[in-house]
């Protein structure tokens, strides 16, 4: 199994780190991508990569920490970039949920972000959350001026609509965690069902948004399996097909190789 997204280092983590990346073969998995939110965390994850052959690193700067994206911070995201354990820029975005950074400053961190991966000839690991239009918007128009963009979105929300724009429209693929098994996510499970497999990747956001039945306890990535097993019995197939095209998804999006 390959989890797509996960943040190992989170403070969370702090006391069992290495038994837990220890243990990724005996759980099954065979990579994970930790993904950076600011540069701080976008240092950490390049430093895990670099001392775990089963963690890739993508670095940028999160919407909420937007207003913390400089020049500088471009320059060294940009050399970070040039180390091999390095295979996206994320994750970048909009949030108009909690609004922590402000929505302008926001686009424009999204916008120099699109632009530094295109420069890198890197893929985009997008965060949206109340923001689907204009995330949907911001990408098509980078899409038509650049024309070979590679986007995911992490821990898609929206619409079975707004998920056939992004695949059909803009090639994207569709990332899919734990919110898709509780019981209240009836949008998501929709999603869960329509996306079409060859834009599907599976994620945790480890330590965040555990799967049912440990919902509320945090997450590691060994649970992309639950979320896998979830799927498979929405869309009435064997998990084990479903990882297998899931994770070839995950390795051709990202460049990566077993």
């Amino acid at each position: 199994m390959i989890d797509s997204h996960a943040h190992l280092d989170e403070k969370r983590y702090n006391k069992d780190r290495d038994k837990i990346i220890k243990n990724f073969k005996k759980d099954g998995l065979d990579l994970v991508f930790n993904i950076g939110a600011d540069l701080e965390t976008s240092r950490a994850s390049l430093d895990l990569a670099k001392k775990h052959d089963r963690i890739y690193a993508v670095i940028g700067v999160h919407p909420h920490d937007a207003e913390t994206y400089t020049m500088e911070v471009e320059e060294e995201l940009r050399q970070m970039a040039q180390e091999d354990k390095v295979v996206a820029i994320g994750e970048v975005g909009l949030d108009f949920y909690r609004d922590l950074s402000p929505r302008d400053v926001q686009r424009v961190a999204f916008n120099l972000q699109i632009d530094l991966a295109h420069d890198l000839g890197l893929p985009l690991v997008i965060h949206s959350r109340d923001a689907d239009q204009e995330t949907f918007d911001i990408l098509k128009l980078k899409q038509q001026q650049y024309g070979d963009l590679k986007i995911l979105i992490h821990c898609y929300s929206g619409s079975v609509e707004m998920m056939e724009r992004y695949t059909k429209e803009l090639g994207a693929l569709i990332a899919l965690g734990g919110s898709t098994t509780f019981k209240n996510s009836r949008v998501p499970k929709e999603v869960a069902k329509a996306v079409p497999l060859d834009y599907l990747l599976l994620e945790t956001d480890s330590p965040y948004l555990t799967p049912e039945p440990f919902r509320g306890k945090r997450n590691e990535p060994k649970n992309v399996r639950l979320v896998a097993e979830f799927i498979a019995d929405l869309r009435g197939m064997d998990v084990k097909d479903l990882i297998k095209i899931t994770d070839q998804n995950t390795l051709d999006f990202f460049g990566v190789h077993l």
